[in-house]
């Protein structure tokens, strides 16, 4: 399957918007953070939660592409493509703790180790979503809805416990720790999980070689759901907090609605442009692709990058001049990757061994 403009354009979108509202906290005067609030309010849509939506996305795509690349559907196949995934999850998560080190120590408190910035989150979220990947895609998108609705009665009650020595203290640390500004698991996992079931989607339909086929298929089976469904989520989003909608900066129960919302018509309208060509994209998405190609060097990068003015578009042309000539060696993803296939591919090998073994 070919590689999809659609979903480099939403994360390398995300990837410039953390960029300018982390430049925006740091740069801004206190007489000038209302402009900072104002901003994060209307575009934080793009942030964190586009990211996971956009990665459960990828992750159902490569899931489905290996599945159906398979050669045949033996035990042994589908346990090397279950162990590159959790490689993957396990590697992410050891960097994960290695990056939230510094916190710790900067905050005297060993314990922040466990914080939830986006890296912990994704990791958790690609371990969450592993079994949950076979099973039905009305039974995910019920599982996401009632995470969000046990998610709202849950920070109310741990809430009051927060830096308390106690069982309810420690279960407010493990889920919410960071919370509301960083990323905790129960608000953001279901964006992740909607993004499977949008990704399986998109993956049936792109098995399509017919291109009028496929089309007739993406308009009625994806672009029309997702604008109507949508249309719908943002409409009682902004419904649910009226009229102090825009307010709600702190990633609140409509917040979330009305930002799957939005996600769901941005990738919907993005691949029926990308599909039928309607606008030429091959120059003008260049630069929001090599922010998606390495999203996860620029984020872990990203801290050192702000004492610059104007890194953004340093950013971007440092990787447009450094992909012809050095592609994936630099991105972190794509190390992990590789690492997670070598990985899979040594248990496999040494299970073959104890397994002749065994029959000798």
């Amino acid at each position: 399957m070919k590689r999809l403009k659609s979903i480099d354009i939403i994360r390398g979108t995300s990837m410039l918007w953390m960029f300018l509202a982390h430049l925006m906290h740091w740069w801004l005067t206190l007489e000038d953070f209302w402009f900072y609030d104002a901003v994060f309010s209307i575009l934080d849509v793009m942030g964190a939660g586009a990211f996971l939506f956009i990665s459960g996305v990828s992750t159902a795509l490569s899931y489905r592409n290996r599945i159906v690349n398979m050669e045949n559907s033996e035990i042994k196949s589908r346990k090397k493509i279950r162990n590159e995934y959790l490689f993957r999850a396990s590697l992410l998560l050891l960097l994960a703790l290695i990056y939230n080190v510094p916190i710790a120590f900067y905050t005297r408190n060993p314990f922040n180790v466990w914080i939830w910035y986006i890296l912990l989150t994704i990791a958790i979220s690609l371990f969450m979503a592993w079994p949950l990947l076979k099973v039905p895609k009305i039974l995910r998108i019920c599982i996401a809805a009632g995470i969000w609705i046990a998610n709202q009665y849950l920070i109310t009650f741990l809430l009051p416990y927060k830096g308390h020595i106690s069982l309810n203290g420690a279960l407010f640390h493990v889920l919410y720790n960071g919370y509301p500004i960083l990323d905790p698991i129960l608000t953001f996992f279901p964006f992740f999980l909607m993004g499977t079931v949008v990704g399986d989607m998109i993956s049936k339909i792109y098995q399509k070689d017919n291109e009028k086929e496929r089309r007739t298929v993406l308009k009625s089976h994806l672009v029309i759901p997702s604008l109507l469904s949508g249309a719908c989520l943002i409409i009682i989003g902004v419904s649910l907090n009226f009229p102090d909608f825009l307010n709600s900066i702190q990633r609140s129960f409509s917040w979330m609605i009305y930002s799957l919302g939005v996600l769901l018509i941005l990738l919907s309208v993005l691949l029926c442009i990308e599909e039928f060509d309607l606008i030429k994209t091959k120059r003008s998405y260049k630069f929001l692709f090599y922010y998606s190609y390495y999203s996860l060097t620029i984020f872990l990068a990203h801290n050192l990058l702000f004492f610059v003015i104007g890194t953004t578009i340093l950013v971007g042309l440092l990787l447009r001049y450094m992909y012809p000539k050095l592609g994936g060696m630099i991105s972190i993803k794509v190390q992990i990757n590789r690492m997670s296939r070598e990985l899979a591919r040594i248990v496999e090998e040494r299970r073959n061994l104890d397994f002749t073994a065994d029959n000798k």
